[in-house]
């Protein structure tokens, strides 16, 4: 292999061909991870038919389980990489995420799916942070920050091919919304261990918490399951409030953990950064929002105006669409009205959409009057306020906390998600008619606009500051985000 230039950590940068193979496997990998979120929500009411009617509390931790895991693992995954190596561990997570894939489709029953739904977001957890650094390994100096946004991009373009794909892949049968992910992930290991350039990792330091990452996990599931429960349950009875206990004792033990391991989750004096806290809190409200209308969309154009599951895809799509050009364009109106004006603006426009289909929910379908423009502008909410969030947060760092404060960035809103999706399972319920249902998802686009509007007050804080100095506890490199 011919040898480029070489990069801060002496991992040799591989040039022509061998770059383009690395670049082009790396997206792959990146791509079919951030389908398989979109595609799975489409999945949701056939996976219901095919389970014997399964709950929509038992189908939510398909999505939850996913994105449970996949936020708990992010940071300590990132951290094992660099000690073992980038390239080990994207192969690692990309075939642990084809096995994964394989058993979804196997599973026999709902308790299976959700198991292999975790093993698969452990899979997904490890391949992230070493995309992004095998892509800068691979990509000279000057031309990194381009990388860093196609990188970002990536997730865009899924969310805009994930409805329609998602829809066509569940006319065929729910299983092949995992089945498409096994011949992607086996070309991409061949072509991995072959094009991958190797990096000499740093064993240095210590290990990740990963015990801190299972207290973690602990909180946020137990959290997750008092909100979904809580219809069944009923809010004063006893498994509901232990559920929401044991979640406020294991985020207590785990942040009391972090205050005091050497390389925690979640390091504390990241929070202490007014610009990264901000941004990462109105991230994290946004999302809620966000996972909570993309369920709620899936539900209300197959469960009650009928539609198929393509024609749920292609009239979702127009909303998902708009986000990465706007991602890739906005840089002008965020140099002119600041990273906090643009994301409240994203967030209320993103609440208004929301209040649109609020208003003119209707058991009768009408697309076009009822439906396209609340897509097209919570798409265009999107598209302007979660890249500036995430830009936001990532540009309050200092260099030497990048990798990880962008890591903690990503775990919010994995959070973010899993509420969502809890808070859209309480609100909706098991409505007995149509005019009820009607009522359930109108209550629940209310509740999801006041989120957005909580996370436009958030966004509004933000500052034009110089990140501080956070006191170094290990060396960290650029290449774990």
């Amino acid at each position: 292999m011919s040898v480029g230039k070489s990069n801060v950590r002496g991992v040799s940068i591989p040039a022509g061909p061998s770059r383009r193979a690395t670049v082009w496997i790396v997206s792959v990998g990146v791509f079919v991870v951030n389908l398989d979120l979109f595609i799975v929500n489409v999945a949701v009411p056939a996976l219901g038919d095919s389970f014997d009617g399964a709950s929509l509390a038992s189908l939510s931790w398909v999505l939850n389980a996913y994105a449970i895991v996949f936020a708990a693992l992010l940071v300590p995954a990132g951290r094992l990489a660099d000690r073992f190596g980038h390239r080990r561990g994207f192969l690692l997570g990309l075939a642990v995420f084809t096995l994964a894939s394989a058993l979804c489709a196997a599973a026999p029953g709902v308790g299976w799916l959700i198991a292999a739904r975790a093993v698969q977001a452990a899979g997904a957890a490890a391949l992230m942070p070493t995309s992004l650094a095998l892509l800068l390994v691979a990509t000279p100096a000057e031309r990194r920050p381009r990388a860093v946004r196609g990188w970002a991009a990536i997730g865009g373009i899924a969310a805009g091919l994930g409805p329609v794909a998602g829809g066509l892949l569940v006319e065929a049968g729910w299983r092949w919304v995992f089945l498409v992910n096994v011949p992607v992930g086996l070309a991409g290991l061949l072509a991995g261990a072959r094009g991958l350039p190797a990096d000499r990792p740093d064993r240095s330091g210590p290990l990740p918490d990963l015990a801190g990452a299972v207290l973690l996990t602990g909180a946020i599931g137990a959290l997750a399951l008092g909100l979904v429960e809580s219809g069944a349950w009923g809010w004063s009875s006893g498994r509901t409030a232990g559920a929401l206990g044991s979640a406020l004792l294991l985020g207590a033990a785990f942040w009391r953990r972090s205050a005091r391991h050497p390389a925690p989750v979640v390091e504390p004096s990241l929070l202490r950064i007014p610009a990264f806290s901000a941004a990462t809190c109105a991230a994290l409200l946004f999302t809620v929002a966000f996972a909570a209308m993309l369920l709620t969309s899936v539900l209300w154009c197959q469960q009650v105006w009928g539609y198929s599951a393509i024609r749920t895809g292609l009239a979702i799509a127009p909303g998902p669409l708009v986000v990465p050009v706007l991602a890739m364009t906005s840089g002008p109106v965020v140099r002119r009205l600041g990273a906090g004006a643009t994301a409240a603006f994203g967030c209320l426009l993103f609440g208004a959409g929301l209040v649109w289909w609020a208003l003119a929910a209707d058991p009768a379908p009408h697309y076009a009057s009822g439906f396209l423009p609340g897509m097209l502008v919570t798409g265009v909410g999107v598209g302007l306020a979660l890249p500036t969030l995430v830009w936001a947060a990532a540009g309050a760092l200092p260099p030497e906390r990048f990798a990880t404060g962008s890591a903690v960035t990503t775990m919010a809103r994995q959070t973010g998600s899993v509420l969502g999706v809890a808070v859209t399972v309480t609100l909706l319920g098991q409505p007995a008619t149509a005019r009820a249902a009607v009522d359930a998802f109108r209550q629940g686009w209310y509740v999801a606009a006041a989120l957005a509007v909580v996370g436009a007050v958030a966004a509004l804080t933000l500052r034009r500051a110089a990140a501080p100095t956070v006191p170094t506890r290990t060396p960290e490199r650029s290449g774990t985000p």
